[in-house]
């Protein structure tokens, strides 16, 4: 990772990616002694409007807090996608929903396509569990934070009763990323 590393979560309203901005954040700020600020924005809708929230990530100190050119966009929708890789560095990742996101606008950067969504879905057995897949697919891609980091953030962050089908959703995460990140190399 360099001294700033910029990722931006996209999808729609209602999706978590507030939540899991926030959680990215936490772990890299109390668990991994890095500096981190998170920033968000969504639509007017607050469900089905698209969403995004911006982290970014520095062993030294951040001197402006706001995300200009991204590492790393997860985009979860088509819209999102669109509206959002323009701030793509040339090298960056682009991590899109494998079912959700068809058309892929040119750039030099790096597109990862993942099952996302299906394998909250299908694998973890509950949809509301993709913002936290998606974390799993990042760490193991970038290793931006460590993986104890980001299982305590989200163990601390997570509704009460829900820290296990989330453990779970980030494991199956990891593991996805795991096999893109072969598949690269």
């Amino acid at each position: 990772m360099s001294d700033r590393y910029e990722l931006r979560l996209s999808g729609s309203g209602g999706q978590g990616l507030i939540l899991a901005g926030k959680i990215l954040a936490q772990a890299a700020v109390i668990y991994d002694n890095k500096n981190a600020v998170q920033s968000q924005s969504y639509g007017p809708e607050a469900r089905g409007g698209a969403s995004k929230a911006d982290v970014v990530i520095s062993k030294t100190d951040i001197d402006y807090p706001k995300a200009q050119n991204v590492n790393v966009l997860l985009a979860l929708t088509q819209e999102s996608c669109d509206k959002y890789s323009k701030s793509l560095m040339d090298d960056g990742i682009l991590l899109v929903d494998e079912k959700h996101v068809k058309k892929i606008p040119k750039g030099k950067y790096k597109v990862i396509k993942a099952p996302i969504i299906d394998i909250a879905t299908n694998d973890v057995g509950l949809v509301v569990v993709a913002n936290i897949v998606s974390l799993g697919v990042i760490q193991a891609l970038t290793n931006c934070v460590s993986y104890d980091a980001i299982k305590n953030s989200i163990l601390e962050r997570v509704p009460k009763g829900t820290e296990q089908i989330n453990i779970k959703a980030l494991d199956a995460g990891i593991t996805q990323g795991k096999k893109l990140k072969q598949q690269m190399s």
